[in-house]
């Protein structure tokens, strides 16, 4: 596995009009187990108020959410995509988002896929990658009031 370091960073700006701008988001690679960072951030998600939808493959339900195999899998539409998966995984993942009609990409810290971002971003889709959406969203709840 190569490490990449991120070839593009959003602005300030940028990310909350994600964060004000979308409630639904589907976090691929959600774990059942609640020591696990996706689990934590998605409990968090949900007491803030936004529609959190599971993907992952073995499980049913997350959290009281309906778990689906795949973005493709999802009803209606999706807004965003958290990914809490290895970066040699991205891509599929952003395909998945493309055909969906997604509107943003997170990739958490740790993640970065620059193939998969360009690819991502040619398809007109927002990307934000090696960042905690959960850590942002503290950061602008505190800096910019948001709700």
């Amino acid at each position: 596995m190569v490490c990449e370091i991120s070839l593009s960073q959003p602005s300030e700006g940028e990310i909350v009009e994600v964060l004000k701008g979308y409630r639904k988001i589907a976090i691929v690679g959600l774990s059942p187990k609640e020591d696990r960072d996706s689990n934590r951030v998605a409990r968090y998600l949900l007491d803030k108020g936004f529609e959190v939808v599971p993907v992952n493959p073995n499980c049913d339900k997350i959290l009281g959410q309906t778990s689906y195999p795949s973005i493709l899998d999802i009803p209606g539409e999706v807004e965003v995509v958290d990914i809490f998966r290895k970066p040699d995984a991205v891509m599929g993942i952003v395909d998945e988002a493309i055909a969906k009609g997604a509107k943003v990409i997170w990739m958490q810290e740790g993640i970065v896929n620059n193939q998969a971002s360009d690819k991502a971003k040619g398809a007109g889709l927002k990307v934000i990658m090696d960042r905690c959406i959960l850590k942002e969203h503290i950061n602008y709840l505190a800096q910019k009031d948001l709700h």
